[in-house]
């Protein structure tokens, strides 16, 4: 077993055992008999769907087998992915284009958006409002991250801050809380639902929400190599995320219960209201809204300029849009 600051990786098979995935439903298995989706997440909120995905039943329902690689942030899920150690994962554009660029990975499906779950917060007593007034002070941001990406290169330059102007410290989300508690940073580039954490401890006020900037798009990526070999699947799959869209939908309070369960097996201290209204900061919705291809063509250029990518993107190979047509016929 292999952990990662804190978090356990399980190996979890979407059924309690392989052989009633198709045997005991009396549907036909997606992959083949020694084929296991590894799915890889990130142990945020935005991750929150796809450990909601595993724990629903539904994968079992449409045959899939899975493994989990449970991480603090998304742009690690893309870096296992390029590495070819996990089959698929969630995460935001910056990082998914970084992902294609670097390993090819193709996007099946807009899964969230998250934009209302990133936030700046500053530390209470310091008494910021602005953004530009963390120039000379301590920043804990996920460096390589969509939200660190995102702020270091809009956020931050629109305030007037370039790198330099404040020190940026790299951290883990899930580590920020502790670091503002602690006071060894001032400011943190943090999700949900550790600002919800520190904003109920009195640690932090925000200064800056994401959802102004960025409506935060979480794509579902996958290797090139796994879609090819399991095309039945992959639909299958994203019928799977139509009923898990159903379930945040009509049944809140059962997603909740799943999830928060999740939080408080670590440890987290955290009440249920304020869990629940971290978590109704994400927006599930799969699917391929049409104004996706500008939004990241915009970003590319953004990493391109910032020469973290070489070249722009050809969307029309990056994204796979033709299996959700075919999951939602």
């Amino acid at each position: 077993m292999t952990t990662t600051k804190g978090i356990t990786r399980r190996h979890y098979l979407a059924a309690t055992g392989a052989g009633v995935l198709a045997a005991g439903l009396g549907m036909r298995p997606g992959f083949a008999a020694d084929t296991v989706l590894r799915q890889g997440y990130q142990t945020n909120m935005w991750g929150m769907p796809t450990y909601y995905l595993m724990r629903s039943g539904l994968l079992q329902k449409y045959g899939i087998k899975a493994e989990e690689f449970a991480v603090p942030s998304g742009n690690l899920t893309m870096q296992q992915m390029v590495a070819r150690q996990v089959d698929m994962g969630t995460y935001a554009g910056p990082s998914f284009i970084i992902g294609h660029s670097k390993g090819d990975l193709v996007a099946i499906a807009k899964i969230e958006y998250v934009g209302k779950t990133a936030r700046v917060m500053a530390r209470k007593e310091l008494g910021l409002t602005k953004v530009e007034q963390l120039k000379g002070l301590k920043v804990a941001n996920q460096t390589g991250s969509s939200t660190g990406n995102i702020f270091v290169d809009q956020i931050a330059t629109k305030a007037g801050l370039n790198k330099g102007d404040y020190q940026e410290i790299r951290m883990n989300v899930n580590d920020m809380v502790a670091a503002m508690a602690a006071k060894t940073v001032d400011a943190m580039v943090c999700v949900e639902p550790y600002n919800a954490i520190a904003e109920d401890e009195g640690l932090a006020n925000s200064i800056s929400d994401f959802y102004d900037f960025d409506k935060l798009p979480v794509f579902m990526a996958a290797t090139p190599e796994f879609v090819e070999k399991n095309p039945d699947a992959i639909v299958g799959y994203l019928k799977a995320w139509m009923e898990v869209d159903n379930d945040f939908k009509k049944n809140p309070d059962k997603v909740a219960d799943v999830i928060y369960s999740f939080y408080t097996s670590k440890g987290y201290k955290m009440s249920k209201k304020t869990f629940s209204k971290a978590l109704a900061n994400v927006e599930v919705g799969p699917g391929w809204p049409d104004d996706l291809d500008g939004y990241m063509k915009h970003h590319a250029q953004v990493l391109l300029d910032a020469k973290k990518i070489k070249s722009m993107p050809d969307f029309s190979k990056a994204f796979r849009k033709d299996f959700f047509k075919k999951a939602s016929a």
